[in-house]
This record gives C-alpha cells, structure tokens and sequence, in this order.
C-alpha cells in the first residue's frame, strides 16, 4: 500500500502532460496531442524507459538496435578471432620439415614434396590470416558507427525531457549519431570494392567524411534542430546517401561480370529503400498527420521511421559481411 502511494505520489508530481502544456523548445509534432514528459529529474526520465508515454517506443526501438549490433559485433570478433586460433594451431601442428614424422601411408611422398606442399600451406594460411586481420578495420568501423547512431537516438529520447539545455545538447548528437552512420556506412563497401584501385578508395572516402563533417557543422547550429527545419535536416542526410551513387555506378562497372555484384546490390538497395522510405515517414509525419491523437504512444511516424532504420542497417550490415568475405577469399594483388 505504501509502495502504490509513492508511486501514485511521483506520477502525480511528475504527470504527462499534453502537447500545449509543453514549453517551446520541446514543440516538434503538433499532431501528437498527448503522453509527453517535460522538465523531469534525469533519475525520473531514466525510469521512465519502463513506463508508457509518447517516446517509450522511440527508446526501445533503437535501443534494441544498439543491443542487436553490438551482439553482431561480439559474434563476429569472436568468429575472426577463432579463426586466427585455428589456423595458428594447424600451421604449428603442419609437418612442415624433412625431420617430421610422416605416417606409414603416407611414405609415397618424399621427403621434399612434404617439405613443399607445408611452406606453400603455411604461406597460404599466413596471407589469409593477414588478408582478414587487415580487411576487417572497415567492417568494425561500421558497425562502431550504427551503434554510436543508435545508442545516441535512444538516450536523446530518453533524457531530453529533462531541460532546454540537455534536450538541445542530445537532440545535435542524435543528429552527430546519424551522420557519423552514414559515413561508417560507405567505409566497407568503398573499401573492399576499390581495394585494387587504392587512390579511389581515398577519393570516395574522403569525400564522405567531408560531407559528413560539413553536416555536422551545419547542424551543431541551434536554429536547426527545431521541427520547422525537419525538412531540411532529412535532405542534407538524403544528399550524403545520394553522394554513394558515383562510387555505386563506377564498382557496379568494374565488377559487372562477378556473380556477388548482383547479391550486394540487392542488400544495398534494400538499404537504401528502407531509408527513403523511413525519411518519407519523418518528413510528412504520417499517420498522425491524419489522426491526431490516435497514434501518440503507437504507430506514430518517428517510430516507423526508426524500424526502417534498422532494417536499412541490417541490409547494410549483410551486404558488409559479403564484401568482407569476398575481399579476404579473392585478396589483391596491389596489396
């Protein structure tokens, strides 16, 4: 009973309020009316995370995402890094000399074939091993890049109910999170498919880092972090994700008679539609643009937004690990 009290005690200090009660800096969506948290403790907005209210839903969509990657993250270091035990094993366990012992079924080799056949292996397994430890960098960066993106969404809208300042401060890193995706987003595949053509690899890179950085800059000013300029925040991210059509064209050329163009293309322009398609939502602010209220805790077209964010990433995150793969088993011979 007492339990219940404070409880009833701390939501009716603490209430959500609606969409007119709200102070200025938090006015972005007219037409979700109700549900909303303003100026709460950051101890209150972090316990909010497991209650209902207008951003619960945008929390835990990204949030999941973040704990979705860094599982992959996890997943995949530990699969390279069995790999790397594995072949270090069998190379030490490989007879590799004359003096080795050789079984009794296996005498129709000579001494010096065996001696051969070992260095040519060792040397295979040691270009492999080195060909994956230096071609996963790109791989990890993206996804250090989807994690940062997704952390950073889920804690700005966690928190930014707590003050004008907080809320500005996470609203520029939750616009920083995107960005910083989508550069990580072209480093694998710039990297692996102009692995042989190094000098565009740097041409193409540096170009979206400096996109990037230039967004960045734009949006770290306050004037546009408000609801008036969302259709502008959605056209510069548009325009970084249009600037991957020039390297697009030019690796669909020179690889257009390998089999694996057609599955990483496929990956790619799933990425890409579910973007357009989740932008589309957060622009035009459908469906509660046609409902007002109906769907402030479900359905409201932030969260849709979110969800084709994370198929897009994991469309992406496929169309990585093909490129990874295919660039560690074929190498290159400018490497």
């Amino acid at each position: 009973m007492k339990k219940k009290n404070i409880e009833r005690s701390k939501w009716e200090k603490y209430p959500l309020i609606s969409y007119h009660e709200l102070p200025e800096y938090m006015k972005d969506n007219e037409f979700i009316l109700n549900y909303y948290r303003a100026n709460w403790p950051l101890k209150e907005a972090f316990f909010s995370i497991f209650s209902w209210h207008n951003e619960t839903l945008n929390v835990w969509t990204h949030l999941i995402g973040f704990i979705l990657f860094m599982v992959l993250t996890i997943a995949n270091a530990e699969h390279i890094s069995q790999l790397a035990d594995f072949m270090t094993m069998f190379i030490r366990n490989f007879p590799t000399s004359g003096d080795a012992n050789i079984s009794h079924n296996s005498k129709v080799f000579s001494q010096g074939e065996t001696r051969l056949i070992g260095q040519h292996l060792q040397m295979d397994i040691t270009l492999s091993e080195s060909a994956t430890n230096e071609a996963t960098w790109p791989f990890y960066v993206f996804l250090a890049g989807a994690m940062f993106c997704l952390l950073s969404s889920s804690i700005c809208h966690l928190f930014s109910c707590h003050s004008k300042k907080l809320n500005l401060f996470l609203v520029q890193m939750d616009y920083v999170g995107i960005t910083i995706m989508i550069i990580t987003s072209f480093f694998p595949p710039m990297y692996y498919i102009f692995q042989c053509s190094p000098h565009w690899q740097i041409v193409y890179l540096t170009g979206i880092t400096i996109l990037g950085i230039c967004t960045i800059i734009t949006l770290l000013f306050p004037v546009f972090s408000t609801g008036k300029y969302r259709t502008f925040r959605a056209g510069l991210f548009m325009s970084m994700g249009c600037f991957g059509l020039f390297p697009a064209i030019h690796g669909l050329v020179v690889n257009w008679n390998d089999h694996v163009r057609n599955v990483t293309l496929a990956y790619e322009s799933t990425m890409a539609l579910c973007y357009i398609i989740g932008a589309i939502f957060y622009v035009s602010r459908v469906p509660e643009k046609w409902r007002p209220g109906l769907f402030d805790l479900v359905g409201h077209s932030h969260q849709i937004f979110h969800i084709f964010v994370i198929f897009g990433s994991l469309a992406h995150y496929c169309a990585a690990r093909i490129f990874l793969d295919y660039r560690a088993r074929l190498g290159c011979d400018n490497r």
